[in-house]
């Protein structure tokens, strides 16, 4: 991975082959959408989809990685290789200054990403597609290639191209370029949520379902690639549902293990808190979180609350072996034979926690939060 700057491809080896024969036969749909759970190397793909276009030697296995576009592709330097992302509203009142400003913003976000192969975006506001960002995609795509005979297009998390705040024009703009393409342009979206893309978007790509890797993959890629302990690597990978963008976004910044310990007693304090009889534990667990700051270590939290959950319900479903805090079925089925739940009440809590950390992005009081969140789990497993 010397001198690029992004990580190798991990898992996906049939959809590769495929994208990969089409391309070296002259088949390679012109627009792609990829799609699957978020974190697990999507983008990547796509990434990855955009060096094989633009090499002067694809193969069977993918660009060649040695010619001049390949190196230039693998270090995004390429300048008919053009990723696109959500990015948060700049400050600006003219269409035409918002135009400028989201571009400053996104090159300014893929210096970050050169940088830092393993870079993880964090934004203050929520991040979007405007109608600005697809402006400047438009402009761009109405050019000649600047090397080769074809440009790219990656447009990651198309989703957020959905009615909130311009970007209902934004997916229409969208819609407009995917029904005339310029015939040298290839666009490559993803999305983790693909019905929540327009059905007319939808209509004009060539859909590709990605799954999970398994969780040996994600421990190897950690520790191959992020030089994380064994232990560390393993703990991860068990909760990260086979994606490892949600294992490096979970991954602490420091005290490795540790960190991650706590937040499971966290999460775990969080689920006992809930259960229990009196509601003085939920006051207090509410209580026990500060008023402000919804984001990093809460919602660590919810996430850990989120795996116990699903540990839960996989023991309720007579699965232990499933479970992701490995070492804690035992705990589970204690707790089930004094409290038996309903695995489809365990299911409503996942929702209700995933509608939490939604909250959360959104700056809600913590404590709001936990309250209703821990009334609602209550609710749902034990009436």
């Amino acid at each position: 991975m010397s001198g690029t700057a992004l990580p190798p491809v991990h898992g996906h080896a049939d959809v590769r082959a495929t994208l990969a024969s089409a391309a070296v036969a002259g088949s390679l749909a012109q627009s792609i959408l990829l799609h699957g759970p978020a974190g697990i190397g999507k983008e990547r793909l796509a990434l990855w989809i955009a060096q094989l276009v633009v090499c002067q030697a694809p193969t069977a296995a993918g660009g060649c990685g040695e010619c001049q576009p390949c190196r230039m592709a693998l270090k995004l330097e390429h300048p008919d290789v053009h990723w696109f992302f959500p990015l948060p509203r700049p400050d600006a009142s003219q269409p035409e200054k918002l135009r400028e400003k989201l571009e400053e913003a996104r090159y300014a976000e893929l210096s970050a990403r050169r940088t830092d192969p393993f870079h993880v975006p964090a934004y203050e506001k929520p991040p979007a597609y405007f109608l600005g960002t697809i402006q400047n995609l438009q402009k761009l795509a109405g050019m000649r290639p600047a090397m080769g005979s074809r440009k790219v297009f990656v447009v990651g998390d198309a989703e957020l191209m959905v009615p909130q705040e311009s970007s209902q024009e934004a997916a229409n703009a969208f819609l407009k370029l995917l029904e005339e393409p310029p015939a040298d342009t290839t666009l490559v979206l993803t999305a983790s949520s693909p019905g929540a893309l327009l059905p007319t978007i939808r209509s004009r790509v060539l859909p590709v379902r990605l799954l999970p890797l398994a969780a040996d993959d994600v421990q190897a890629f950690l520790v191959n690639e992020r030089g994380m302990a064994a232990d560390e690597a393993r703990a991860l990978a068990g909760i990260s549902r086979g994606a490892i963008g949600r294992a490096l976004r979970l991954a602490p910044q420091g005290g490795g293990a540790g960190v991650l310990a706590k937040r499971r007693e966290a999460g775990k304090s969080l689920l006992f808190a809930a259960l229990a009889e009196s509601p003085s534990m939920r006051f207090a667990a509410a209580h026990g979180v500060p008023p402000a700051g919804a984001r990093g270590e809460f919602t660590d939290n919810l996430e850990a609350l989120a795996e116990w959950l699903r540990d839960l319900l996989a023991v309720a479903a007579g699965a232990p072996d499933q479970v992701a805090y490995t070492g804690e079925a035992r705990l589970l089925e204690k707790m089930l034979e004094r409290r038996p739940v309903r695995p489809e009440g365990v299911a409503r809590s996942i929702m209700r926690v995933q509608e939490a950390q939604e909250l959360a992005a959104g700056n809600v009081n913590p404590q709001l939060i936990v309250s209703t969140l821990l009334r609602g789990i209550r609710t749902d497993l034990v009436g």
